[in-house]
């Protein structure tokens, strides 16, 4: 793991072959800290390129979807989510995550641990949230591994995260594991900002979701589960991108906001939005509270099959 200051960046790498980045160019680039890109064991990108760096054939929606994130759609009325330089909403009220440090670095065999903060800010650069993430990096064969144990604190006040649908652990995949689309999209946000999802050749499209219930394809979306593997194929290369909830997280087991065309994200704070307004949750932090979520990722050079699965679930809920 190198600090590469200038860069704006912390460089993860498995015998001395790139894995991950841990990148925070700051607000006038990104809105938000992100993992970008990231490898399987194979070197084979499974995070979408654009906007970063665009490649051909993939779909240029949503430019708030980069790489691997946490943040949300409706803190204290604004929206850490859909923030970007060009957001779809250009009069709306947004928030923006601020890297403020690294805490600290340790490398090791098949294991890496990385800790930083940052400060959730409202649009006048009051800081509403204080953030302490710490990152578990884990190789093993083929299997990459990365833990995000994030801490949000209150700063100045009461913290409101009313049920919406656009939250809060999220990667964006790569056009092959994207299910095949077979008819356009729109999809509206609480703003009522619509994005149209075209078509597109489904050629090389591999994708499918399959969730701790069962249940697969795009189904998954607004199901509560323990976790979701999607796997598909990038040219001869097995892989499965995996999110693993767990059970000290509020909400626990998520609702999943897993959408067909790349989206691959958990949600424990949308009760509303996902039920129609059967359940709510409505988290609220008062000042100098704190909540903690934790998230697993797996990224696999193969399909890895429901049994594994339920072994990292079981492992993983040991986490602290």
């Amino acid at each position: 793991m190198v600090h590469n200051q200038a860069g704006q960046k912390v460089e993860v790498t498995v015998d001395g072959k790139p894995f991950t980045s841990y990148i925070y160019p700051g607000p006038d680039k990104l809105k938000k800290a992100v993992l970008y890109p990231i490898r399987t064991s194979h070197g084979t990108l499974v995070t979408r390129g654009w906007p970063m760096d665009p490649r051909a054939g993939e779909r240029v929606d949503h430019p708030h979807h980069v790489g691997v994130w946490l943040n949300y759609e409706d803190v204290n009325q604004h929206d850490f989510w859909n923030n970007s330089n060009t957001p779809p909403k250009p009069n709306g009220t947004y928030g923006t995550i601020v890297h403020t440090g690294v805490k600290s670095m340790k490398s090791g065999k098949r294991k890496g641990e990385l800790s930083v903060t940052a400060d959730w800010l409202d649009k006048n650069g009051n800081v509403m949230l204080k953030e302490n993430t710490t990152y578990v990096f884990g190789a093993v064969g083929e299997r990459r591994i990365i833990d995000r144990i994030t801490t949000l604190t209150a700063a100045n006040g009461e913290v409101e995260f009313p049920d919406v649908k656009d939250g809060l652990f999220a990667i964006r995949v790569a056009r092959e594991l994207e299910h095949p689309s077979t008819k356009p999209e729109i999809y509206t946000d609480a703003s009522g900002v619509a994005t149209k999802v075209p078509v597109m050749n489904n050629e090389g499209i591999t994708g499918n979701y399959r969730n701790s219930n069962g249940v697969e394809g795009e189904e998954v979306w607004s199901k509560r589960a323990a976790w979701t593997n999607l796997r598909g194929k990038i040219g001869g290369e097995k892989i499965s991108v995996a999110i693993i909830d767990h059970p000290q997280n509020v909400g626990y087991p998520a609702y999943w906001h897993a959408r067909g065309y790349g989206l691959f994200a958990v949600n424990p704070l949308g009760q509303k939005a996902f039920t129609n307004g059967k359940e709510s949750l409505n988290l609220k932090l008062k000042n100098s509270e704190s909540t903690t979520f934790r998230y697993r990722l797996v990224i696999d050079s193969d399909h890895i099959p429901d049994a594994e699965m339920k072994e990292l679930e079981t492992e993983f809920a040991k986490v602290k």
